[in-house]
């Protein structure tokens, strides 16, 4: 049977990847969608990435950018304007540093190259979206002015969060931005940060980032009958590792 199956925050944590696979028994047959944060955290961001590029020969996937995903591009082309380093390295920027100092020339413009390829969005045939973070254009993605916020905008989810469910969609009060799509599937904000570990449903918003860069779970969940399943938490998969923790 073909499934569409997303798949959380990453954070270079290659052996919850490996594992929730495994777990979800993926096949050929299945359609993967990454929603981005492929690096920072965990010592193996690299490793994720060669891994994904491998993935790609055998599954359909599509690769959605993060702003992690983002901030390595930015130091790997020199951009360093874009990089606030301090606050980076404190995030997980320091620990991919550290992993591709033993990384050849020819492997980083690889890796540049599929950085560069990675998506801002994927909308499917049933009117799903997927993203990394968010938008913040009342009309959608395609009015987005400020296409940075599809890997940075917390707002889509925090209103998701706010709304009072007892406001019905048809209210001019319910929020325009989620009344567009039939579901919106985004990373970004762990939801550990409510005390989940969990994916989590708000409005149409599925929140499917478990907090894997931390001590979470790396989740991967089936789009038709929100099946999912969960690697081990991260620290105990790292255990002599901090992550961002």
């Amino acid at each position: 049977m073909k499934r569409i199956l997303a798949i959380g925050d990453i954070h270079g944590g290659l052996r919850a990847l490996r594992q929730v696979l495994e777990r979800a028994a993926v096949t050929n047959d299945d359609t993967l969608i990454f929603l981005g944060d492929y690096v920072d955290g965990w010592s193996e961001s690299p490793q994720v990435i060669d891994f994904l590029m491998e993935l790609e020969k055998t599954n359909a996937c599509v690769f959605i950018r993060g702003n992690h995903d983002e901030l390595l591009l930015d130091w790997f082309t020199g951009n360093k304007a874009e990089i606030e380093e301090e606050m980076w390295y404190k995030h997980g920027g320091e620990a991919t540093v550290k992993a591709y100092m033993n990384v050849s020339r020819e492997r980083r413009q690889e890796h540049v190259l599929f950085l560069k390829n990675l998506k801002d969005y994927y909308l499917d045939e049933k009117n799903r979206l997927f993203i990394h973070a968010g938008f913040t254009n009342m009309n959608g993605i395609w009015h987005e002015y400020f296409p940075k916020m599809f890997y940075w905008d917390r707002s889509l989810w925090e209103t998701a969060l706010a709304l009072d469910t007892s406001i019905p969609k048809d209210n001019v009060s319910y929020p325009r931005r989620l009344t567009l799509y039939n579901e919106i599937y985004i990373g970004h904000t762990p939801v550990t940060k409510i005390n989940q570990t969990t994916p989590v449903q708000k409005a149409c918003i599925w929140n499917i980032d478990t907090g894997a860069a931390f001590k979470g779970p790396l989740t991967i969940i089936d789009v038709d009958t929100k099946e999912f399943w969960q690697s081990e938490p991260l620290n105990e998969l790292y255990f002599d590792e901090k992550g961002r923790n």
